[in-house]
């Protein structure tokens, strides 16, 4: 309940900044990508404002979580051989107790 009001109070005024952001930036803006001949039609394309700034935003999201999710492997990695480590014993452990001797009978 309290993830879906975090989220709930997360999401709502970003999908409200988006959707304002894109109502009010419908222009057209040209964006080149040859710095030495700006006027080259085959380099420049031209879209509404807003989304050279969503897929700017979601470039950076994407580009941000492959970073974070490559410097993160060893600690996946350490995670994976821990587990392993832990099942095995887990095993191991309940290997020995099936094996025990059963506790002596009380002489009656």
């Amino acid at each position: 309940m309290t993830n879906r009001l975090l989220t709930l109070l997360i999401a709502l005024p970003v999908a409200v900044i988006l959707i304002v952001l894109s109502v009010a930036n419908r222009g057209a803006v040209s964006v080149t990508l040859d710095p030495f001949n700006p006027g080259n039609p085959a380099l420049t394309y031209t879209a509404p404002l807003f989304l050279w700034v969503l897929g700017a935003l979601l470039a950076g999201i994407i580009i941000g979580g492959l970073l974070i999710w490559s410097t993160q492997g060893r600690h996946r990695k350490l995670a994976r051989k821990r587990k392993a480590e832990a099942d095995a014993l887990l095993t191991r452990a309940k290997q020995a107790e099936a094996k025990a001797l059963p506790p002596a009978s009380s002489l009656s």
